[in-house]
């Protein structure tokens, strides 16, 4: 699992790491003029993104036996370090996000040869809960960066009344939802643009989950309906079936040799 989450989540994981001052910020984030509700907001996804890895980390470690197998050789610890949650008190632990990069080196050379084979394969057998977990990853990066984008976008006009990540957020929960309660709306011409992005982005989500649900509710998928196939028994050759009339036939002919044998009454 965790092969398919690290690449998506990298680039939030990355731009996450929101550092107070006077601590210099994270190098993802010394060109991006962002506001302090915005930084908050990031904050908040790097921690809970953090404790997603960290899970990850600890399902691995349990599971590997012995555990210095993992650990040690399989360089856990580096996944470790680069899973730890600032929660804003200690800022110097936003230089651990780098570690990340050898966990995608990693993850780059797992892709190669046999297990790229191996991973393609599997992906075809179980389509539809790679297509279901696709699109859910696809949520949750739309409801991310639509909530950072309009909350950064609103936070400039002083009639907005998106101002913190809760609300941006929220909106953009009912927004690709389709749901639009009205409660929070972007007043700013690049706010509105994001709405319009969610709007369409939630029309596909919310259509390809419809999709996968109606194809649970129907059916299994193509691959377990072939796995529950009955096996039907191969048709013989001409050859075959040539070889079993000879067998036959010799078999009657013993028959007839042994009630036309002196001796049987008549």
């Amino acid at each position: 699992m965790s092969i398919v989450i690290v690449p998506v989540a990298l680039w939030i994981l990355a731009a996450s790491v929101p550092i107070s001052p006077p601590v210099p910020p994270a190098l993802a984030l010394l060109l991006l003029p962002l506001s302090p509700a915005t930084h908050e907001t990031l904050r908040f996804y790097d921690n809970l993104i953090c404790g997603i890895f960290l899970l990850d980390f600890t399902l691995s470690l349990l599971g590997s036996h012995p555990r210095s197998e993992y650990f040690v050789r399989g360089r856990g610890w580096i996944d470790l370090l680069g899973s730890i949650p600032s929660f804003g008190a200690v800022p110097a632990f936003g230089l651990f996000r780098l570690f990340r990069l050898f966990r995608l080196a990693r993850i780059a050379r797992l892709l190669q040869g046999q297990k790229k084979k191996d991973l393609i394969e599997d992906i075809l057998h179980n389509r539809s809960q790679y297509a279901t977990f696709i699109t859910l990853t696809l949520a949750m990066l739309v409801l991310v960066s639509a909530s950072l984008l309009v909350l950064q976008f609103e936070s400039r006009s002083p009639d907005a009344n998106i101002t913190t990540g809760g609300d941006a957020l929220w909106w953009s929960a009912v927004t690709i939802t389709t749901v639009g309660y009205g409660d929070r709306y972007p007043v700013t011409p690049a706010g509105r643009v994001t709405a319009m992005f969610i709007m369409f982005a939630g029309v596909g989500i919310i259509g390809a989950l419809a999709s996968i649900l109606a194809s649970l509710l129907v059916g299994g998928s193509p691959a377990s309906e072939e796995e529950e196939a009955p096996v039907t028994a191969p048709v013989p050759t001409v050859e075959q079936e040539l070889v079993m009339v000879k067998n036959e036939l010799v078999a009657m002919r013993q028959l007839l040799e042994k009630i036309s044998t002196p001796g049987d009454p008549k």
